[in-house]
Formats: C-alpha cells, structure tokens, sequence
C-alpha cells in the first residue's frame, strides 16, 4: 500500500520558506526597521518576513 502524498517527509516540508512569522520575529522586524514604538504586543501590525 503506498504512502499518501499529504504525509510529506519532514525534509522536504523544511526546505520551504515560512511566511508568517512568530509574535517575537515580528517584533525584532518591526525594531530593526523602526516601526515599533513600544505599543502592546498583542495586536501588531501585519509584516513580511525580509527576503
């Protein structure tokens, strides 16, 4: 019986870039480009990760 293609082996779904960040990737964004002006950390704005 073969294996169904939705269970992917872990090295190939590693390989893909993640487009959405975590709460604290948005926030090292957001200083380093100077958008963070010491708000609440719940509610942040929408980022793209850099390319």
């Amino acid at each position: 019986m073969s294996q169904h293609n939705s269970f992917k082996s872990s090295a190939a779904a590693g390989s893909s870039k993640r487009t959405v960040l975590k709460r604290f990737e948005r926030l090292d964004l957001l200083k380093k480009r100077g958008q963070w002006k010491g708000q609440k950390v719940t509610g942040l704005q929408k980022t793209k990760p850099d390319a």
